[in-house]
């Protein structure tokens, strides 16, 4: 495993409802399945159960969108109104998943959340890549985002998780170790 490095976009976006608006100009089709009023996610259950805050942008996206699939490759996982308890289920899950690296020394030697500055999960390739956030800094707002490819090479994008999505799909990130993404969506 190797760290290629970190990509820092142009300009960071910081305000909630912009990130989401680029993405939505990077993925047209998303608009489609945008809920007419945003959901009333348990966000306290959530938290409460991981014992830290999640990023404005991530909770924006799940509260105006279901879970989506990019390209039929990145699985967006979002929590859903009612059933929480499965997205929060799955993502210990995937903790699970990430503290096996850590213990096979395959994580960098960034450990899986709760640990400081460890890793969370909030996506997936059907290829068996994982998108993570590191959680560090003064706030969830700025985790750096943190992809793990299935050929074992990481890197890092110094920007919020649904920005992260916009310009993996418009090209201006460099999709290192994964595969360039189109703008179609599969929900």
């Amino acid at each position: 495993m190797d760290l290629i490095g970190t990509q820092t976009p142009q300009s960071r976006i910081t305000e909630p409802a912009a990130a989401v608006h680029v993405l939505e100009l990077a993925v047209p089709c998303l608009a489609k399945y945008r809920r007419p009023e945003p959901a009333a996610l348990n966000v306290a259950l959530l938290e409460e159960g991981l014992g830290i805050a999640l990023p404005a942008d991530y909770k924006l996206l799940a509260a105006l969108y279901p879970p989506f699939v990019l390209d039929d490759f990145l699985h967006v996982r979002l929590p859903e109104p009612g059933i929480e308890h499965r997205w929060l289920r799955g993502t210990h899950s995937e903790l699970e998943l990430v503290q096996n690296w850590w213990e096979g020394d395959m994580s960098i030697g960034l450990r899986p959340h709760p640990a400081p500055g460890g890793l969370l999960p909030w996506a997936e390739s059907n290829q068996g890549d994982v998108f993570l956030w590191t959680t560090t800094g003064a706030g969830p707002d700025e985790w750096p985002v943190t992809v793990a490819s299935r050929n074992l090479a990481w890197w890092h994008y110094a920007g919020g998780a649904v920005q992260f999505l916009a310009e993996l799909v418009t090209g201006t990130l460099e999709p290192w170790a994964i595969p360039r993404l189109r703008p179609e969506v599969i929900i």
